[in-house]
């Protein structure tokens, strides 16, 4: 068992979004063999590329609000909502409050 803060780990500039960064607090760094868990943070204003991948998603929200775009329309978001992004469907986080979007999502070791 290892018990660390989030916070610990540096957040990191996502490559192909500005304004969107990204903790991977739970991966190759404690050897997790099945699923990593990844806190992305989304400032105001800004949104994670419109993007779909093989695997799925699953995501909590703990703080800010936004919305999540994708075929079935546009959703809004706020802390406490959970959202499941299927295989290979099409999907953007965003950013439509004034504070920081701060989300857990949670994804197969790829």
């Amino acid at each position: 068992m290892q018990v660390f803060p989030a916070t610990s780990i540096e957040a990191k500039p996502a490559p192909d979004a500005a304004g969107v960064a990204l903790r991977w607090v739970i991966a190759q760094n404690v050897g997790a063999p099945n699923f990593y868990m990844r806190v992305i943070e989304v400032q105001a204003g800004a949104a994670t590329e419109k993007h779909s991948h093989a695997w799925e998603h699953e995501v909590y929200v703990l703080e800010g609000s936004g919305s999540v775009n994708g075929v079935q329309g546009k959703f809004a978001l706020e802390a406490g909502d959970c959202v499941y992004v299927a295989p290979n469907e099409l999907h953007q986080f965003a950013n439509t409050g004034q504070v920081l979007l701060r989300f857990i999502c949670v994804i197969p070791r790829l």
